[in-house]
């Protein structure tokens, strides 16, 4: 897994860089504010996956799968339900990385 840097945007605002989805799944920042940004270049839908380590009465709590269209770039909030307890990271899969790209923003929450 590949550890996706933290983009923070300056009032000026921010170009944001993408990175190629790591086929093996990318981990990222946890918290208020974080955003995982997916771009799909792809001609078909994706599913990205956010992991969800925690468990209600002994019971695992179902991950959360987000379908991002063709053409389209979704923008995920990655709060602290995430975070792995063993990294302090979230942990993402992708059903499919062509043309999928990913970016971490954090922004100021008031």
């Amino acid at each position: 897994m590949a550890a996706l840097p933290t983009q923070v945007p300056p009032l000026a605002g921010l170009a944001v860089d993408f990175d190629a989805a790591a086929g093996g799944g990318d981990t990222c920042l946890t918290g208020a504010g974080v955003l995982l940004l997916v771009r799909n270049g792809d001609a078909g839908s994706h599913t990205v996956t956010l992991v969800t380590p925690g468990t209600v009465d002994g019971l695992a709590i179902a991950d959360r799968a987000i379908p991002v269209a063709a053409g389209a770039i979704e923008a995920i909030p990655v709060t602290n339900a995430y975070r792995n307890p063993s990294t302090g990271q979230a942990n993402i899969t992708y059903d499919g990385v062509t043309s999928v790209e990913v970016a971490v923003i954090r922004v100021a929450v008031a």
